[in-house]
């Protein structure tokens, strides 16, 4: 038996950040309640570890631009402070 709706769930990888965030705080709420068999619980988990996994994705990939960002912004400085010797 599995979840009711779950069948309608858009797929994890084509989540953004807040639609995974979202559904993963609704998973967990779920599985604190309790009353739910094994194989739900089970179909329940294995999707908040999914969904947990995706939100990492896209902090490390905001992480990784904001970084970027910084890094460049600080290779025009470095342009600038040369051009002006």
């Amino acid at each position: 038996m599995t979840e009711p709706g779950a069948d309608h769930r858009v797929p994890v990888a084509e989540l953004d950040y807040e639609q995974a965030r979202d559904e993963l705080t609704e998973v967990v709420a779920t599985l604190e309640r309790g009353g739910l068999g094994l194989d739900e619980s089970l179909a329940l988990w294995e999707r908040g570890e999914a969904l947990a996994q995706r939100c990492t994705a896209h902090l490390e990939g905001a992480r990784g631009r904001i970084e970027a960002a910084l890094n460049s912004d600080g290779d025009d400085d470095n342009d600038e402070d040369e051009d002006e010797d």
